[in-house]
């Protein structure tokens, strides 16, 4: 049964059914990415008064999600151009776009709570279903998912952003070269390597003759060659690599062509640290950029960080505190007068913290900004963040891919990731994968045993 577009605004037993497939969205897609109306090609797409609800409720604020509500609304209310949603507005692809304001209550199971917004989408999609049309709950929550495979209804996430994590570029690979081209690499001669590399994609080499025997290098897209590190035996700030990842690391914090930096790692294997030790050599002593600055997402509080008490430094004080040990660490590590140290790198504006959400707007020439945490911004947000960078800015994405907060993103679908996914083949951009746990014994066997 077919029934006549519209009419079910009057009726409650009745459904538009849209030729070809219908993806009904959660909210949680939409404020996830603003421009996701536009992610279906010529299917239609189905939105619920409840979702139109929550957009209203989360449009205000300062925060991503409040900016994602507000676009969203706006694309929407584009695309009417006169028509009504309750009949379908074209999409620009093909397909139409549908607001349903009928609730469909008795499609669902009586032991679902119909006060819940996710259970009175589903009850919609319930009913188009039984109306003939082939509907795709398209959502970010897990739980829904679940519930709407219980229901026979068809539950997928939402993967324009998404990469395959597993394949994940890590960043370095081994190659096999002949003995005597080990040789001649440490007299400063490049190696050509058969196989097709990333640019600056780090390299150990190993001799053919004598596994033992091994090299460190760089590819270098513009010349098609295996070089030398430059920087990996460097000591910024005092600080040195402590094992292979963290040498590859050095050399693309170090080099003035990379200006983009991507570390993934679990807790312990230096990402922070070495971001910030290069930052202060860059910064401090040779002046090459004019301050640190360095931002977390700030998670746990919601919104923003407007409910905290004090100035913004006070404010960011608690969740800037692993920088600051870092810090501590780099400026005293015998840690007897470090606080008085750090305290003046920040008075002096050596380091400058911030909130993620308040980079949005700025323009950044000549920093080294470190985003620490990235594993915990959207795909939208780090686009955000890293298109911030001005003129002789370099920026530095750090997290790990298995601590993330953000209810909505994991391993394969968070901003960090998907940087890396994105920048892989392009020279200006460097990434390493760290291992190697090296802030202690007993860190490092909790990250591998818990």
């Amino acid at each position: 049964m077919v029934d006549t577009p519209g009419s079910w605004l009057d009726d409650q037993d009745t459904i538009p059914t849209p030729e070809g497939r219908c993806f009904i969205l959660d909210t949680n897609v939409l404020l996830h990415d603003a421009d996701c109306l536009h992610a279906f090609e010529d299917n239609n797409l189905i939105l619920t008064i409840d979702v139109l609800e929550e957009l209203d409720r989360f449009k205000r604020g300062n925060d991503e999600k409040a900016r994602n509500a507000r676009r969203v609304i706006r694309n929407i209310d584009g695309l009417r151009n006169g028509l009504p949603l309750s009949h379908g507005v074209p999409l620009e692809d093909g397909g139409k776009l549908y607001v349903i304001v009928k609730g469909f209550l008795d499609d669902l199971p009586r032991g679902m709570d119909r006060s819940v917004a996710d259970n009175r989408i589903l009850a919609v999609a319930c009913a188009l279903k039984r109306h003939g049309a082939d509907v795709v709950f398209i959502t970010k929550d897990i739980n829904a998912r679940v519930k709407a495979d219980a229901l026979g209804i068809k539950a997928e996430d939402f993967l324009k952003t998404r990469v395959n994590f597993d394949e994940l570029f890590s960043g370095w690979s081994e190659r096999e070269v002949p003995d005597e081209a080990i040789n001649a690499f440490y007299q400063g001669t490049p190696v050509s390597i058969d196989d097709e590399l990333r640019p600056n994609e780090g390299i150990l080499l190993k001799a053919a003759g004598n596994p033992k025997q091994t090299a460190r290098g760089i590819y270098r897209v513009d010349t098609g060659l295996v070089e030398p590190l430059q920087h990996g035996d460097s000591h910024p700030w005092g600080l040195s690599a402590r094992n292979l990842q963290q040498q590859f690391a050095l050399e693309f914090l170090l080099r003035e062509d990379i200006q983009l930096v991507t570390m993934l790692g679990q807790a312990g294997t230096g990402k922070t640290l070495l971001a910030l030790a290069v930052g202060l050599q860059l910064v401090a002593e040779e002046k090459r950029y004019r301050r640190i600055m360095v931002s977390r997402p700030i998670m746990p509080l919601g919104k923003d960080i407007g409910y905290l008490p004090g100035s913004k430094e006070e404010k960011l004080s608690s969740w800037m505190e692993p920088v600051s040990d870092n810090l501590q660490y780099l400026v005293d590590p015998k840690l007897e007068q470090s606080g008085d140290k750090v305290q003046y790198l920040y008075d002096t504006g050596t380091v400058e913290v911030e909130a993620v959400t308040y980079i949005r707007g700025r323009s950044l020439p000549k920093l080294f900004i470190i985003i620490d945490e990235a594993q915990n911004l959207t795909p939208h947000e780090v686009k955000t963040v890293v298109s911030r960078a001005g003129e002789d800015a370099k920026v530095i994405l750090t997290g790990d891919a298995y601590q993330i907060d953000n209810p909505y993103l994991d391993a394969s679908s968070n901003g960090l990731t998907y940087v890396v996914e994105r920048f892989q083949d392009q020279p200006i951009h460097g990434h390493i994968t760290l291992a190697k746990s090296e802030r202690s014994e007993l860190a490092s066997l909790a990250a591998d045993l818990l």
